[in-house]
């Protein structure tokens, strides 16, 4: 079963975000709290962090790529075989 990782609103008037890097690539495994990817706003670039634990399963949004708030940019899984 896989979790679904979302670009959260990081800021009050946010409503979407350029993806400016990935940190882990599929089948890296990503710790809760851990930096997961990085993203940029018309105003700053911040980090964002992974909410559980797993195995990054796939990226849906690519670097240089946009994603709107709440939008599922990756999926992580318990497990590479629930990948």
């Amino acid at each position: 079963m896989t979790t679904p990782v979302v670009l959260p609103q990081l800021t009050e008037t946010m409503e979407e975000a350029t993806i400016t890097s990935w940190h882990k690539k599929p089948g890296d495994t990503v710790a809760k709290r851990e930096i997961l990817f990085e993203v940029e706003t018309d105003k700053m670039t911040m980090e964002v962090e992974a909410i559980d634990a797993g195995v990054l399963c796939e990226i849906l949004v690519r670097e240089s790529e946009i994603a709107v708030v709440g939008q599922t940019v990756a999926k992580l899984a318990d497990s590479a075989q629930g990948c």
